[in-house]
């Protein structure tokens, strides 16, 4: 059964001092909602749910008319959440990266239907990443187009893949298949054209035009001061991400203001040429997918005829009788985001949340705040919290003492095989360790017995492999149901 939020853990509001007396909304059927309704419906929403916090932003008529914070950033330390707080964006950094190369390709740079390959100075091949598509003719197909609109034939991502190895799936530009491999490989083409790190593309074409001044592809120590953590559906803190690393698919930091700005700008068709503007919005592929994810699930339906599901270049597209739509997902663990705009009469909202929990509100959110009815949530996967299963009672662990001299047998870097570099760091902090994923946020790691550790913010639980010698070879990570053997570097 899900567990009731104490008295203490319910959200507290807070809004920007500019913004304090917000206006009623107009929404997409004509009628208005003040804004004690939108704080009634959204504070209820996450009580019920268990969101920590949620951030909104609405758009009426092309200008950004509703900002507001609910709950708390970080819960353990009771912080509100605000305006300022910077999030997670995940997926909506894909987005925002399409952006910047729609400008690229309004002067030229770039061929929306040249092959990619053909702007690397060595075949895709050659690059480590990419030698899994050896033997495979196929890659010299793809272009920025079907990356852009997720045709490429790739998984959404390698390592779902049973051997972790990138292949290609199906003819280039036939079906879509939502991938953050082909937006990766896209970087990599927009980095060698322009010569410059995407980090530093960002923040002169998008970031700083549009004024996204809490917005980076890499943590900034001016987060520091107003950042929040992500929960899981638990409610165990996941922490904050502080990537170093751009990186196109979901490196993105920002606020909701921040992006309403960016959803603001495709409306008016600010930063790029209208010829432009229209080739990103344009249906490049049409959408008969039963669902949105396992991207490469093949059961196809028309239940989204109606609407036109489609993709355009970085946005997902449908229409109202009234209206073109654009929007986007944002989805990692801890964050839930959701996008949209409605191109007639320009209006559209922005929600981020701190939870694993937060697309269980989206729907009525939606519905509630904007009147839209038209959002292919069953497409999507977003059921709402109250039609969700039991949430399954967290696995129980009884915590054994272990000498710190066999912690330190563990400690070291483990590789993942395969694909671009996985790296797992194990380190020893007084009588447990701790796992830490390239840049993401560390777990600590607590000993059920001498050679089996389970995390304390995730399911997962790592069992170390001893040679015969006495010699640590490997750590076995069981993972959504499956093992992984993750060799110890030397």
């Amino acid at each position: 059964m899900r567990r009731s939020v104490p008295p203490a853990l319910l959200p507290v509001v807070l809004t920007l001092a500019a913004v304090a007396q917000q206006p009623a909304i107009h929404r997409l059927d004509g009628s208005m909602i003040p804004a004690a309704e939108v704080d009634a419906t959204v504070t209820r929403l996450m009580k019920a749910a268990e969101v920590p916090g949620v951030a909104i932003a609405i758009i009426d008529h092309g200008q950004i008319a509703f900002v507001k914070a609910y709950g708390f950033r970080d819960v353990e330390k009771q912080l509100p959440l605000t305006p300022d707080s910077v999030m997670t964006a995940a997926s909506f950094t894909k987005s925002a990266f399409a952006y910047m190369v729609t400008q690229l390709v309004s002067e030229g740079r770039l061929d929306l239907d040249k092959p990619v390959y053909k702007y690397l100075p060595k075949p895709l091949p050659e690059y480590p990443a990419y030698k899994d598509l050896s033997g495979d003719d196929r890659y010299q197909l793809i272009t920025a187009r079907m990356l852009l609109d997720h045709t490429s034939g790739f998984a959404n991502w390698r390592s779902f893949e049973p051997d972790r190895k990138l292949r290609i799936h199906f003819q280039p530009g036939t079906r879509f298949a939502y991938s953050g491999e082909g937006i990766v490989l896209l970087q990599m083409v927009v980095e060698t054209i322009t010569g410059k790190p995407l980090e530093k593309l960002m923040e002169e074409r998008v970031f700083r035009p549009l004024g996204m001044t809490r917005t980076s592809m890499v943590w900034q120590e001016k987060f520091e001061t107003d950042y929040a953590n992500g929960y899981d559906e638990y409610g165990r803190s996941l922490g904050p991400q502080k990537r170093k690393s751009a990186q196109a698919a979901g490196s993105m930091q920002t606020t909701v203001h921040d992006f309403a700005r960016l959803v603001q700008a495709v409306m008016a068709s600010r930063g790029l040429q209208k010829k432009s503007l229209d080739t990103m919005l344009s249906p490049q592929i049409r959408i008969y997918s039963k669902h949105e994810f396992p991207s490469l699930a093949t059961e196809t339906t028309h239940d989204n005829d109606a609407i036109r599901l489609s993709y355009g270049l970085g946005w997902g597209l449908y229409w109202t009788p009234d209206s073109k739509v654009f929007f986007k997902e944002g989805h990692d663990d801890g964050w839930r985001n959701y996008a949209v705009g409605f191109l007639r009469p320009k209006s559209g909202i922005v929600i981020m949340t701190n939870s694993s929990n937060g697309e269980g509100i989206f729907k009525e959110l939606l519905e509630t705040l904007l009147k839209n009815t038209s959002t292919p949530i069953a497409w999507e996967g977003y059921t709402p919290y109250n039609l969700l299963p039991p949430r399954p009672p967290m696995p129980k662990h009884t915590t054994v003492h272990v000498d710190s001299s066999v912690l330190d047998k563990y400690v070291g870097k483990y590789k993942v095989p395969g694909g671009p570099p996985i790296v797992l760091a194990i380190q020893r902090e007084g009588d447990h360790l701790t796992v830490q994923e390239n840049q993401e946020p560390k777990q600590n790691l607590v000993p059920e017995s001498d050679t089996q550790f389970f995390s304390t913010v995730a399911d997962d639980v790592y069992r170390f492999e001893v040679n015969g010698r006495g010699q640590v070879t490997a750590m076995i990570l069981h993972t959504d149901g499956r093992d992984i053997r993750i060799p110890r570097q030397p």
